[in-house]
């Protein structure tokens, strides 16, 4: 921002807090009177103009109020491009929010990204570039700093900012944390392609297809999975949407701390039936039946709540973590800026749960009411250009945040740092004896599996590579 242009700023804002006793007038609309002062807290972000991601603006507000955006307007440079940010929409302190600007108007190689209020004439903030994103424009650091091209796109979290996600350890990449070697733990042909999501309960393996099933594996008495011949589960579950339409895209998969009993959750990035359409779901099953298809007895769709990305670049991990655990560590709550209070949300899984983002390597974490609303408490990013499995992993109180062959097989563990927020901790190559793989699935087994230091771990190849998509490890206890 030149020199000028942020006097110019200074003065119409200057203007706008004269004008503060008018508001409730009706003199000057669509600004409330409460967060005038706050206005110049607001700052364009980042910025992602070409990609798998649609074009896009961020805003963060670096200061200690929450600011009320309803109604302000951002622009391109031409004047008679708008976007207007919808009624009700808010930004806590150290909160970042994304508006996906593309169906108004692009933003072109050489732009600008400009913040007006809801007069569409004071100027809050802008970002001018002269060559298109690579893949993001990211101020660093975050609401203060200046603009650079980022390696990583983090709508809607804290910017990649060379800090691998937060900061707190090393972001360069180390050998894996348990045996070099891994076995193949299923018949030939059993899954076919597409196996992703995996999630480990008990003595029970559950397991998500892109092609709109849900497995339960059970143990085939050689340390490997074989499908449960009880209750219909033999060829898998074919999964419905509410009302037992369509086919999710199931990627991921989690339980909460109520166990299957309580639910099978599910993340889909789209209908199979209308493919070339996003529709980021969580969903969640009974699975206590015996008919061979499972239909959705809710719906979390977070499809507008998120930057848009490709159709098939969306949800891929979902995993829960407990209240107590969040609560534990000094979380904080995105979307208040203070400490996560789960009393807040009233009646709901008892945790929240984080969903990962192939498209853009974010980790979002939700609130899912049991009344079918939803609140995004957290959005931070995993390091990686990708997110294909997410695991939280209770014994060591760290998730696990996986990529698959597009990453070589990394692994990134976060925890919760000293500031609330989810940080790196460690990066793990794959195991040196597994070639790269195209692993969507990563499950660790629980602590009552530890023997002699290590426990099982297991990773599902989505290709099948030959014939085989699951295979098993180990990780030190």
């Amino acid at each position: 921002m030149t020199a000028s242009t942020a006097r110019r700023r200074r003065r119409a804002l200057s203007r706008l807090l004269v004008a503060a006793p008018l508001l409730a007038a009706g003199t000057l609309t669509g600004v409330p009177a409460a967060h005038a002062a706050a206005a110049d807290d607001v700052r364009v972000n980042e910025v992602v103009t070409t990609g798998d991601t649609n074009d896009s603006i961020e805003l963060y507000n670096k200061g200690a109020a929450t600011v009320d955006v309803s109604g302000w307007v951002l622009k391109d440079d031409d004047k008679s491009h708008s976007y207007k940010i919808a009624s009700g929409t808010t930004l806590a302190p150290g909160g970042f929010r994304a508006f996906d600007v593309s169906g108004g108007f692009g933003l072109g190689s050489k732009d600008e990204a400009r913040l007006y209020l809801a007069d569409g004439k004071t100027l809050v903030d802008s970002f001018a570039w002269s060559e298109h994103s690579d893949p993001s424009w990211s101020r660093c650091v975050d609401g203060t700093g200046g603009f650079e091209q980022a390696t990583t796109t983090t709508l809607g979290g804290a910017n990649d900012c060379g800090t691998g996600g937060g900061g707190g350890g090393s972001t360069t990449p180390v050998a894996w944390p348990g045996g070099s070697g891994v076995v193949t733990a299923d018949g030939s042909g059993v899954f076919g392609e597409d196996l992703s999501g995996l999630y480990q309960e008990g003595s029970v393996l559950w397991g998500a297809q892109n092609s709109g099933k849900l497995w339960r594996l059970v143990r085939d008495g050689s340390g490997g999975r074989q499908p449960d011949t009880a209750d219909g589960w033999s060829s898998g579950k074919t999964l419905r949407f509410p009302g037992g339409s369509g086919s999710p895209d199931s990627e991921g998969v989690t339980l909460t701390g109520a166990g299957s009993a309580g639910g099978v959750f599910v993340a889909s990035e789209r209908n199979g039936d209308a493919s070339g359409t996003s529709r980021l779901s969580v969903l969640k099953y009974d699975v206590g039946g015996s008919g061979s298809s499972l239909t959705a007895a809710k719906e979390w769709n977070l499809t507008s709540d998120l930057p848009s990305t490709g159709s098939n670049l969306g949800l891929e991990g979902i995993t829960w973590i407990p209240d107590a655990a969040l609560t534990g560590a000094g979380f904080r709550d995105g979307s208040t800026g203070a400490a996560y209070d789960p009393a807040r949300y009233g009646a709901h899984s008892g945790g929240v749960f984080f969903v990962g983002v192939e498209g853009t390597g974010m980790i979002h974490g939700y609130v899912l009411a049991d009344s079918g609303a939803y609140t995004r408490v957290a959005s931070f990013t995993s390091g990686m250009p990708g997110v294909m499995e997410l695991q939280w992993e209770p014994q060591a109180s760290r998730l696990w945040a996986v990529c698959d062959d597009t990453c070589d097989g990394r692994h990134h563990t976060l925890k919760i740092d000293a500031g609330g927020a989810f940080a790196t901790t460690a990066v793990y190559d794959r195991p040196s004896g597994m070639p790269n793989y195209n692993n969507e699935g990563f499950s660790l087994a629980g602590a009552d599996e530890c023997t002699a230091g290590s426990k099982p771990v297991y990773w599902s190849d989505d290709t099948a590579d030959g014939g085989h998509a699951l295979r098993r490890g180990t990780l030190t206890c």
